[in-house]
């Protein structure tokens, strides 16, 4: 899966393309300061002054940064749709030679692509991404979230073999309970039903979309986005 980045948040990240991966780094911990303890003017102007930018280019560059590690660690998304989802960022000829490099041969050469991997790594964000991965899904799941997110489901199938007008049929019906989450202790139900056909529909077209969202094809049409 590839992350999708609006023009708003490729230009609050574009600081980050411009300093060095030791200062992405630090705007990598304070982000996450950020994320548990909310915001703090005093961090983005303790930043600022150190690098001699405006606060508002230090407070654009780091909350891009919170949204882009967020949601790479919400969806899990792998190292290499990781790097595909920054290529559209100007980290410099070189380095997006290396990227482009990586995307081309990622089915074909596994050993390169891990070389290649390796130098990019060291440098920049998918570092931050992979050794905060965990820790960042794990303060999402403690704040307060307006979206429900999925908890359990428990289906039955009924089936009707009579009724007052037909003596002798079979109509089979689904009935699913799906339990949903707000928060951490807010919990929602909704009851569902549909007949077998239907369901199966609808799985094999959301099975079909996910396997298309994985060719080539895809790829390269929602990293121009």
């Amino acid at each position: 899966m590839l992350l999708v980045l609006s023009e708003d948040h490729k230009e609050h990240l574009a600081l980050l393309t411009k300093v060095a991966p030791s200062v992405v780094a630090e705007f990598g911990r304070i982000a996450l300061e950020l994320l548990k303890r909310g915001t703090s003017t005093k961090m983005y102007e303790g930043a600022a002054r150190k690098l001699g930018v405006p606060v508002e280019s230090v407070q654009h560059g780091i909350e891009g940064l919170m949204f882009l590690m967020t949601e790479s660690s919400k969806h899990m998304i792998s190292e290499v749709d990781f790097l595909d989802s920054i290529l559209s960022l100007d980290f410099g000829e070189e380095v997006d030679q290396i990227l482009l490099k990586v995307s081309e041969i990622f089915e074909r050469e596994s050993s390169a692509l891990l070389y290649l991997l390796d130098l990019v790594v060291s440098q920049f964000l998918l570092q931050l991404y992979q050794e905060h991965q965990s820790q960042i899904r794990t303060t999402l799941h403690w704040l307060p979230d307006k979206l429900q997110t999925y908890y359990n489901l428990e289906w039955r199938l009924d089936v009707q073999l009579a009724s007052r007008s037909v003596h002798q049929q079979v109509v089979p019906m689904v009935t699913l309970h799906v339990s949903l989450m707000k928060g951490c202790n807010s919990l929602s139900s909704r009851v569902l039903q549909t007949d077998p056909g239907t369901l199966l529909h609808i799985i094999s077209t959301l099975e079909a979309a996910l396997e298309t969202m994985k060719t080539s094809h895809a790829r390269r049409i929602l990293r121009n986005i």
